[in-house]
């Protein structure tokens, strides 16, 4: 008993070992993958803010990719009414536009142009400012403003570029980028951009000279204001507040609370930044938001981990007990052999004495090995039964049963063979049945030994009742014994199964009750039990009825 003590508690320790180092990995495992969300945030904190950057200037980039360069298709005849119409386009899908001055240019030979070069002069011819104004383009001529520096600008350009591209080919995109933009903090001046057919006439009105000839050439400036562009935080997950500053921008409020990053913005808003802000408490929210799931994975995991360990241990578990229980089934049976063994070899040695016996005491040698031999034989019996059950190799035999007679046949039995065993039978409204009278006799015999077996000397009763319900026959085994414990009610149908009381300490091999469920499951039937411990057990046996 020492001894499988010792071999539980070992297990017991593996598995705490197991389930404390497993543990530990788990905690592990929670506080590096916290960690790494924690650092993953603060990356995508510092890098995910070119995706805000991008989804914001796309209507810019799609101004100035697009929407301006329509300019062009137009070829310089863009009027007033025209101009109008393309500004309350830009107006109504452009928001951050302000205003629009519209520069209805020519280009001659007349020597009062704005810009002359080498006989060729850009003038303006009329000058159009236009502004949104109650949903509507409001659109004025304007004969003096502040803005002609931009025109300047531009018809430099152009007359650089009349002068000396190469029309034998397309020109880049860098040559046109330069020539024809004109980038500056919060505007964006644009030419159409001429053919290469148009260029030579230029340059062929610079040899004519003809004052009355001239060309036409639309100009545009766009102004810009940055605060009117739309932030479009496209994670908000991270940024708690975006919002476009000045390049010189510097809070003065920037606590250790606060993250903080920037990007620049393009082209005419150069001088303007996005400017990200979030407060360390949001970024935590967004890492336990992130980390739930991951944990929760890592528990699942954990939980896999131990309900394995859990069944490693049963398993063990399990196996120890069945080797407890062979322990003890070899012993027991070894006991139960040694012991009539032993009773019949003294027998046999007093009737093999020199000394004569009288005829009492040979009888009553005799008798003893009769006895001892009838043990023998009823254990072989038993096991090779049992055996017989598991491999199905014996047949059941039926035939008519007299219900009365054949209980009454066990009972008169029992009281011969013990005397002070009170057993009372009843059957409620069923005579006879068809089974197998040795399968049922042997389901009878283990059932009736318990009861008496496992009962206290003063209480020593049996009731059997017998009884028809549906198409069953059902046989009640009722004792006022020992009872079982109702964590072991499972058990005791197990093959070799004992359980430890003062009753089984010798004599027992843990077949009995094993031997007759198997008996009742080949019967095609039923066994059940109901007990209390101190009060007595009753075992239910339910069988087909067949008469």
């Amino acid at each position: 008993m020492n001894k499988s003590k010792s071999i539980y508690r070992k297990n017991f320790s593996l598995v705490v070992v197991f389930l404390i180092l497993i543990s530990v990995i788990f905690v592990v495992a929670l506080f590096i993958s916290y960690d790494f969300n924690a650092k993953n945030i603060d990356n995508e904190f510092a890098s995910k803010k070119i995706d805000v950057l991008e989804q914001t200037i796309k209507p810019y980039n799609d101004l100035f990719q697009n929407k301006i360069p329509e300019i062009t298709s137009y070829q310089g005849f863009l009027d007033s009414t025209s101009a109008a119409k393309y500004a309350d386009a830009i107006f109504h899908n452009f928001p951050f536009v302000q205003k629009i001055v519209f520069y209805d240019a020519r280009i001659s030979s007349q020597k009062n142009s704005t810009v002359l070069r080498d006989n060729l002069g850009v003038s303006i011819n009329q000058m159009y400012q236009y502004a949104p104004a109650n949903g509507q383009v409001k659109g004025i001529r304007v004969w003096n403003t502040n803005d002609e520096d931009d025109f300047k600008e531009m018809a430099v350009k152009l007359s650089d570029y009349i002068a000396f591209s190469d029309t034998s080919r397309e020109s880049s995109q860098i040559e046109i980028f330069n020539t024809f933009y004109n980038i500056k903090s919060g505007k964006i001046s644009y030419s159409n951009i001429p053919r290469r057919t148009d260029v030579k006439n230029y340059r062929e009105l610079i040899k004519n000279g003809s004052p009355t000839s001239y060309y036409k050439q639309n100009i545009m400036t766009f102004f810009l204001d940055p605060y009117s562009l739309r932030v479009k935080n496209t994670h908000k997950e991270l940024y708690q507040d975006v919002s476009i500053q000045p390049v010189v921008y510097d809070p003065l409020d920037a606590g250790n609370n606060n993250l903080v990053t920037e990007a620049a913005l393009p082209g005419a808003f150069a001088d303007f930044k996005l400017y990200f802000r979030s407060d360390s408490d949001y970024l935590t929210a967004e890492t336990n938001r992130r980390f739930m799931p991951i944990a929760a994975m890592v528990l699942l995991i954990y939980c896999f981990l131990v309900l394995i360990g859990w069944l490693i241990y049963r398993n063990l578990n399990v196996n120890l007990k069945l080797f407890k229980l062979q322990y003890d089934f070899i012993n027991n049976f070894t006991h139960e052999f040694k012991t009539p063994v032993s009773v019949i070899k003294i027998a046999g040695s007093n009737l093999s004495a020199e000394g004569g016996l009288s005829d009492k005491q040979r009888k009553q040698y005799g008798r003893i090995l009769n006895e001892e031999a009838d043990k023998l034989n009823d254990l072989m019996n038993k096991l090779l039964s049992f055996t017989q059950l598991e491999n199905k190799s014996i047949d059941i035999k039926k035939e008519e049963i007299d219900v009365e007679a054949f209980v009454t046949k066990y009972i008169e039995t029992f009281k011969i063979k013990y005397p002070d065993f009170k057993i009372n039978f009843k059957a409620h409204g069923v005579t006879s049945f068809y089974s197998d009278p040795v399968l049922l006799g042997s389901i009878f015999q283990n059932l009736i030994e318990n009861a008496y077996k496992y009962s206290h000397p003063s209480k020593k009763v049996l009731n059997i009742n017998v009884l028809q319900q549906k198409r069953d026959i059902i046989f009640s085994f009722a004792d006022r014994g020992i009872g079982i414990p109702k964590n072991e009610l499972n058990n005791i149908f197990k093959k070799f199964y004992r359980i430890e009381n003062q009753y089984n300490q010798n004599g027992s091999v843990g077949l009995g009750l094993a031997f007759c469920k198997e008996l009742v499951n080949f019967m095609h039937g039923d066994i059940s039990v109901n007990s209390k411990v101190n009060e007595g057990s009753e075992f239910i046996v339910t069988l087909p009825y067949e008469n």
